[in-house]
């Protein structure tokens, strides 16, 4: 079956029409003054980050940048042919024992030196966009959200024009998300538990699952479930939830997938993920047992079943052996199948 995608050939990003408004700068103030006393994520550290304070981020007032390059690995919608171009920010709100990028999210003496201005901040998005990436990727932006966005109102006016992702861990604040409706394009979140406790025992924050929830719900009410795709086939615009499966299920992925359905709908966009390995403390720490190991053949089928159960029509799945996204357009017997995107110039 061929699947028809809603294209478009004139969009903006949100941060262009929000400058001709003057609304960028109204959300970029508010955003900063949630740093005063930082209610950037929902830790509420309380601490005056405009003054340096350092609290459970271990960031102050400037962005820390670990790298920006073009990256291939996101799904192909993102990456296309010439890269997304993502800024990895260093530091993190969470403690995942199971990190993949623990050298730069759980090093924070090391990643001070990283500091950048804003000006800084905004001339790598202009590098990356004259590299032809097709987006600017923040990724793990949440501790740094009022500086993402005064650099994007820098960084517009020199010359950026491509849309914005948001790749979040989904401990995010609906009040700060609020603020991102004039930034962000592209919302990328995790969602990584359906239970509060595992979000605390592998995480180390409180409250997990209904924080990420109310979260996504904030995105979700921005973006919606439908995608806004250019001619070239790239996304521009939307919400794709990422899960990404866990060793003997802690990640409760069915009741996370029942919840998606049920509050958002079958048609929102989900990215499931077959590629976690135990690394940092899940790969060398014996209270971690159970995150210690790959996930195995089985435990994948039974994920790809459970996307199956609730009829989601919209997506990409990873392959189990090399971990590179494919899609599912022969999925199950329903005439909406998972959507298959291939073309890209």
């Amino acid at each position: 079956m061929t699947v028809h995608l809603p294209t478009t050939s004139d969009y903006e990003p949100r941060y262009l029409l929000a400058a001709q408004s003057g609304s960028l700068k109204e959300s970029v103030d508010s955003l900063e003054a949630l740093l005063k006393r930082c209610t950037v994520c929902p830790r509420d550290c309380m601490n005056d980050r405009t003054k340096d304070e350092i609290a459970a981020c271990y960031s102050g007032s400037l962005p820390i940048v670990s790298s920006h390059t073009a990256h291939f690995g996101e799904e192909p919608f993102l990456s296309g042919t010439k890269g997304a171009g993502n800024i990895f920010f260093g530091n993190c709100n969470l403690r995942c024992v199971y990190c993949q990028n623990y050298q730069i999210s759980q090093t924070w003496k090391e990643q001070r030196r990283n500091e950048v201005s804003h000006e800084r901040l905004a001339e790598m998005m202009i590098e990356l966009q004259g590299r032809g990436c097709h987006n600017i990727g923040f990724v793990s932006p949440t501790h740094f959200a009022p500086q993402m966005a005064r650099a994007v109102l820098i960084a517009h006016k020199m010359g950026l024009r491509v849309p914005i992702v948001y790749n979040t861990n989904a401990y995010d604040s609906v009040e700060a998300l609020s603020h991102l409706e004039n930034v962000v394009d592209i919302y990328l979140p995790d969602l990584k538990y359906s239970s509060n406790e595992d979000g605390f025992t592998y995480s180390k924050v409180r409250s997990y699952r209904d924080v990420a929830r109310s979260a996504i719900r904030e995105m979700h009410r921005q973006a919606g479930s439908a995608l806004i795709f250019g001619e070239d086939g790239l996304l521009k615009r939307g919400l794709v939830i990422r899960l990404l499966v866990l060793p003997n299920d802690l990640a409760g992925l069915e009741e996370n997938l029942e919840w998606i359905a049920s509050e958002l709908g079958n048609d929102v966009c989900i990215s499931l993920m077959a590629q976690y390995y135990p690394t940092n403390k899940a790969a060398t720490d014996s209270r971690y047992i159970l995150m210690s190991r790959r996930i195995t053949e089985s435990e994948w089928a039974r994920a790809v079943s459970s996307v199956e159960k609730f009829g989601f029509t919209n997506g990409f799945v990873q392959e189990y052996e090399s971990s590179s996204f494919y899609y599912r357009p022969d999925f199950s017997d329903s005439d909406t199948p998972f959507k298959d995107i291939r073309d890209f110039s």
